[in-house]
């Protein structure tokens, strides 16, 4: 099989490449951006393109698919010479689909700790054995690429995303994958520059429910009001299977699982954590994984690529980076720190990088949010504004849409990095909360700096 990708540089699209290329297709690709780690680990792999940019002579009839990234443009010449041509075009998802259709395919969804869930069972598969395939949005240890394909495994565990398929199919990337099994995490309103309303969005883990019926099961957590609502509604074929938090206490800053078969330590914390845990073992149970297996290993998961990752710690500090964005995700993991470091100030900065958390209509959302920070710093980027097309924003509009006083609102890198690194205490966490790179800050390179002075 030969096949093309147009924006072979993302997050799942390199690593479905590279799935492809071990498995022995033959692989070319395009991209106008490349980044870290997508460009290195294209190179390792003989994938890197020799030029960047988009070529249509790279589009021939010798190829058998061509597999077109959501950052890829309508337009893109690439695009449109296949179309001339008439090869058949997929969304990664699409594809993903076309290669599993004789799996029995798990699907993970929901608005917050999808990729946790999924990494969570992936790792417990590893640890125990289990041959399966998988693709996930974020790395995590023990898995040299985020995507598998292969003939032998069973079964596949997909993460659900709901943004979209591509620039041609606008349909939720997990409506592709028709799912024999499926477990969601929750529904709170995101990706407002597609789904306009928190109806739009709902409606969209209504429709997949539907793809999912037919003697499927639905694991879904019971403490979500609108999710119970959406899964109620679903169709009556659909065996649905509630589920809460895991019992858990807090020992020396650490959670630790209340289980039949004595206390369970864990690396990682917080209450959403507990909850994401009972997720991953009722789908793990239905994998074949005997719970006191689950248990063995799941003490060993550190969590998933800037989930909870701590970047530096020395002289009574700790600097934490977690991907926290949307406004429940951000409240859970401020609580969860809160919970866990009972005796340290929590210092909180957080960016506002998405189309959603820039956007005014959106912002009331994060009302709250912030409260149990013992000082609160927000940082966005007037320039990505400007990108979005969105109304300019403030400190001051901040301060409101926040419902936070004494936060401080900063739009300079420059000032934001001297201030962090002039802590207001010598004993603290740090928690920074970004699906950005605050406009290029090595925030590795600050963690350093910060439990240094």
């Amino acid at each position: 099989m030969k096949i093309h990708f147009i924006a072979i540089g993302g997050a799942v699209m390199h690593n479905l490449a590279i799935a492809l290329h071990q498995k022995g297709y033959i692989i070319t690709g395009s991209d106008d951006e490349l980044f870290e780690p997508s460009r290195t680990r294209l190179r390792e792999n003989n994938l890197l393109p020799d030029k960047t940019g988009w070529d249509p002579d790279r589009i021939h009839t010798g190829l058998d698919a061509v597999i077109v990234g959501m950052y890829a443009r309508k337009n893109n010449p690439e695009l449109k010479k296949a179309q001339e041509l008439g090869i058949r075009i997929y969304s990664f998802p699409e594809y993903l689909y076309e290669q599993s259709k004789n799996k029995k395919r798990v699907v993970i969804g929901g608005s917050h700790g999808k990729s946790v869930i999924t990494a969570m069972v992936m790792h417990v598969l590893l640890e125990q054995g289990i041959d399966f395939d998988y693709m996930l949005g974020c790395d995590i240890d023990g898995f040299d690429t985020t995507v598998k394909l292969s003939e032998s495994a069973p079964f596949i565990i997909l993460e659900g995303d709901e943004y979209l398929s591509s620039p041609l199919d606008r349909q939720p990337k997990f409506h592709q994958y028709y799912p024999h099994m499926t477990l969601l995490s929750g529904i709170a309103w995101d990706h407002m520059n597609v789904f306009r309303t928190f109806k739009s969005y709902q409606k969209q883990f209504q429709n997949f429910l539907k793809i999912a019926t037919g003697g499927g099961k639905v694991f879904y957590y019971e403490g979500d009001p609108v999710l119970g609502e959406v899964v109620d509604k679903s169709h009556w074929s659909l065996l649905k299977i509630p589920y809460g938090a895991h019992p858990h206490r807090i020992e020396d800053e650490r959670f630790v699982l209340e289980t039949k078969y004595g206390s369970v330590p864990l690396s990682v914390f917080g209450r959403h954590y507990m909850q994401n845990i009972m997720g991953a073992l009722l789908l793990c149970r239905e994998l074949g994984v005997e719970e006191h297996q689950f248990y063995s290993s799941i003490q060993h998961f550190k969590g998933a690529d800037r989930r909870q990752q701590l970047l530096a710690s020395g002289n009574n500090r700790a600097i934490f980076l977690d991907y926290a964005q949307a406004p429940t995700t951000v409240k859970a993991t401020i609580q969860a720190f809160k919970e866990t470091y009972i005796d340290q100030k929590l210092i909180t900065c957080l960016e506002l990088h998405t189309f959603s958390s820039l956007n005014p209509e959106y912002l009331q959302q994060y009302k709250g949010t912030l409260d149990e920070s013992d000082r609160a710093m927000v940082y966005y980027d007037p320039s990505l504004v400007k990108k979005y097309r969105l109304p300019a924003l403030s400190p001051v509009i901040l301060k409101e849409h926040f419902n936070k006083d004494d936060l401080v609102v900063y739009n300079d890198t420059e000032q934001l990095v001297n201030d962090l690194e002039s802590p207001y205490d010598d004993s603290f966490i740090l928690l920074i909360m970004t699906s950005g790179n605050f406009s290029g800050i090595d925030l590795n390179i600050l963690a350093r700096n910060i439990v240094s002075r």
